[in-house]
């Protein structure tokens, strides 16, 4: 049995999340439905625990405690997630890696590289914006609020195949939710290709895990076979994390 003022804190911070970390109070009551004065008195509870601050315009941000919070979470899965990168560094050669998102960024909390002397390194803590990479396309491909993402951060070009439209940007991620993985051709990095699949909560994205490496390497293994041992590494993963 939920308890209900519990279920609608989580709902208040989870909407914040949605927004990028930062929103007023319209935005919030917008998103959880929940009156004026229900989320006002939540998040007077929230700030003073340090869940959640206030800015100097008045909106609501997340607030530090989520981060003591937020890293031992992201220890403790990063840690639960090695023996699964580590099968899929063994089934394809390549690096492999678990990435989250973070308001409007994607942080690597969990990587297991090749054994090949040529191999891709995306630095553990290493933060990126999502429309460049495969790993930033599963993470927004079920959010309703994907254009709103893109759209904060600018689009910015990182090679010549980098999509930097929102239209763009959104057609793209039809194509994941179609084929079930999401696919960075050399748009992040020149000369590297990236597969990514989502990691499952209960119905919704939690993370991402990916097989990345030198373009010509990637290409050559069957993206069928790729796509069906990333899905499996991926259930599994959640499987074990949430009983699924």
């Amino acid at each position: 049995m939920s308890v209900q003022s519990v279920d609608r804190a989580l709902d208040v911070l989870e909407a914040l999340a949605e927004q990028g970390g930062q929103a007023g109070l319209s935005e919030i009551a917008a998103r959880t439905g929940l009156p004026y004065g229900t989320i006002h008195r939540l998040l007077q509870t929230l700030l003073a625990r340090g869940y959640v601050r206030q800015e100097s315009d008045r909106r609501y941000a997340l607030g530090g405690a989520l981060l003591r919070i937020g890293g031992t979470a992201e220890r403790m899965v990063a840690s639960r997630a090695e023996p699964y990168l580590a099968r899929l560094v063994e089934q394809s050669g390549e690096t492999a890696n678990l990435a989250m998102l973070e308001g409007d960024f994607v942080v690597y909390v969990a990587q297991v590289p090749s054994p090949r002397r040529l191999r891709m390194f995306a630095e553990v803590g290493r933060r990126v914006l999502p429309h460049s990479t495969a790993v930033g396309k599963v993470l927004l491909a079920e959010r309703p609020d994907a254009a709103a993402v893109f759209r904060r951060t600018g689009l910015p070009r990182r090679t010549d195949r980098t999509i930097t439209t929102v239209d763009g940007l959104l057609h793209e991620l039809d194509e994941v939710r179609a084929r079930g993985y999401a696919l960075d051709l050399g748009e992040e990095e020149g000369g590297v290709h990236c597969m990514a699949v989502p990691v499952v909560d209960g119905g919704r994205t939690f993370a991402a895990m990916s097989v990345s490496g030198p373009a010509d390497r990637i290409d050559a293994i069957d993206r069928v076979e790729l796509a069906s041992m990333l899905h499996k590494a991926a259930g599994d993963f959640g499987s074990a994390v949430f009983g699924l």
